[in-house]
């Protein structure tokens, strides 16, 4: 089985994503994951849109599997075989906020306990570390930034990857506003 990251938005999947995919004939992904990759599918193979990811693990060795973002990064590099990475919304959010990532702490609240995440969060950044945090659309920032001292810096990356992305600056005394469903959010970050 392959898993291949298909990236955060349109052209994040790599070259050797690419290729990969090209070679298929079974291919599984999301609704959006499918969309975002579907230039590079060959015309002759099997598509199937998950419906249910627990039968992911009963799929043939010879398949492919798309993961949004990066499959190791709260995707799906926890099914065996062989991991093909995409651009993350990690990346992509610390490039276009000209961050570097060498001390970031990274807190999965998509799916998960959000106060623990609010409270992982407040320990990093305490502990000096950029953080970040990917969310879900009940995440809420207004929490997160009551959570921190004001002049800690909160930004929204919404869409990132897409040609409608939006990213968002503020502080935890004026956090940005969340527009969209599909976001992440940096803070506690200091600018190159």
């Amino acid at each position: 089985m392959k898993i291949i990251g298909v990236g955060c938005g349109e052209g994040m999947l790599t070259k050797e994503g690419e290729i990969a995919l090209s070679e298929a004939k079974s291919v599984y992904g999301s609704g959006r994951a499918i969309e975002l990759v579907r230039a590079f599918i060959p015309g002759d193979a099997n598509v199937v849109e998950i419906t249910d990811y627990k039968a992911l693990r009963t799929l043939p060795d010879d398949a492919v599997v798309l993961s949004t973002g990066d499959p190791l990064m709260a995707g799906l590099g926890y099914l065996p075989g062989e991991v093909i990475p995409g651009i993350s919304s990690m990346q992509t959010a610390f490039s276009r906020l000209h961050v570097p990532w060498t001390n970031v702490a990274v807190v999965n609240a998509h799916g998960k306990d959000h106060l623990d995440a609010v409270s992982r969060t407040v320990q990093d950044i305490a502990a000096g570390h950029s953080v970040f945090l990917i969310a879900d659309p009940d995440f809420s920032v207004e929490e997160l930034a009551r959570s921190l001292p004001e002049s800690v810096p909160i930004a929204v990356c919404e869409d990132l990857g897409y040609s409608y992305e939006r990213i968002a600056e503020g502080t935890a005394k004026n956090p940005p506003a969340v527009l969209s469903k599909l976001f992440c959010i940096v803070a506690g970050y200091k600018k190159q």
